[in-house]
């Protein structure tokens, strides 16, 4: 069995929550439960399916539960796109999110690719 605590992604995608979250708080309020959670779920299903991915007994299943991942995190960044351009935060938060995003992504496509090598 896979210690999805100890893979860098998935430590990295549980502080890219933390980064949404923290951004969403500001949102107006009429976006509380439209774009906000929207972002905000796409944020959670990043490291849940990598752990979930994890506990799978093949390669294979972990290689579709990365997928998904890397899924969630382009929908991500569409989202964090829209809602800049709704204004919702400066272009300095979007650049530093989706930097990391798209670092997580190269990382999830390459672990993904790995994993399928095996």
């Amino acid at each position: 069995m896979r210690n999805f605590r100890e893979y860098d992604i998935w430590i990295d995608a549980m502080q890219l929550v933390q980064d949404v979250y923290d951004l969403v708080d500001n949102f107006p309020s009429n976006e509380k439960f439209i774009l906000s959670s929207q972002i905000t779920r796409s944020a959670i299903s990043i490291p849940s399916n990598i752990a979930e991915g994890a506990s799978r007994a093949t390669e294979k299943d972990f290689a579709r539960f990365l997928e998904i991942a890397l899924g969630s995190s382009f929908e991500l960044e569409t989202q964090l796109r829209i809602a800049s351009q709704r204004n919702y935060f400066t272009s300095s938060e979007l650049e530093f999110l989706l930097n990391n995003i798209t670092s997580l992504q190269k990382r999830i496509f390459a672990l993904r690719k790995n994993v399928l090598n095996k």
